[in-house]
């Protein structure tokens, strides 16, 4: 019954595998580079900090490309932040390859359309709390809509099937940021810096049957 969270280097692991620790009940989690245990595990966790090419690289230099894109077709399996976009075809962050698992691309926030409705320039990244629009989905069981997430990222994932999205955020612009389908959910926030809501999001996740 292990939740596995996948350490590919590039994450903020602590954080991360505590916070489900704590919802987790008798189940343990295990932060692991190992595909075996991966394989093994009942559930999956895919966080990510950092620039997409150096997660992308250090992915397939630890060996972990078929490990992951395995956990994704067989279990629920939940990404966090560059966790999110890398589950995409490409990104214009260094002009990356992603997983491919989803069709769609990951953008830098529009520099033009960086703006308040009163003229304000906003800064990129987008850094701090906002709210999240959710669309239907079991993992937002027992989360208000429009509570809001802590998010820290320059690049948005624009999914090329609209059905995808399960949350939309708004920063200069409207954006997806939490995609669902089958056993996978993944969130451009992070959960694990997201209090009360955040903790409620990785109980649901652990006690999800897709």
């Amino acid at each position: 019954m292990t939740i596995a969270v996948i350490d590919y280097g590039m994450g903020n692991l602590r954080s991360v595998s505590k916070a489900i620790e704590h919802v987790a009940g008798s189940k343990p989690v295990v932060v692991t580079a190992d595909p075996a245990v991966v394989a093994a595990a009942e559930r999956v966790v895919f966080p990510g900090q950092g620039a997409m090419p150096d997660c992308m690289r250090e992915l397939d230099a630890r060996g972990l490309r078929p490990a992951v894109l395995a956990a994704a077709k067989e279990k629920p399996f939940m990404g966090i932040c560059i966790g999110l976009q890398m589950l995409f075809e490409h990104s214009e962050e260094g002009n990356v390859p992603g997983l491919g698992i989803f069709p769609g691309n990951v953008r830098r926030f529009p520099d033009a359309r960086m703006v308040t409705a009163d003229g304000q320039r906003l800064k990129v990244p987008h850094m701090g709390w906002n709210e999240v629009r959710q669309k239907p989905h079991a993992l937002w069981r027992d989360i208000a809509d429009g509570a809001r997430f802590y998010f820290v990222h320059s690049y948005c994932v624009e999914p090329r099937d609209a059905g995808l999205a399960a949350g939309t955020a708004e920063y200069g612009i409207p954006f997806t940021c939490a995609v669902g389908r089958d056993n996978i959910f993944a969130v451009q926030f992070h959960p694990e810096k997201s209090a009360r809501d955040g903790l409620q999001l990785l109980k649901n996740f652990v006690e999800w049957q897709p």
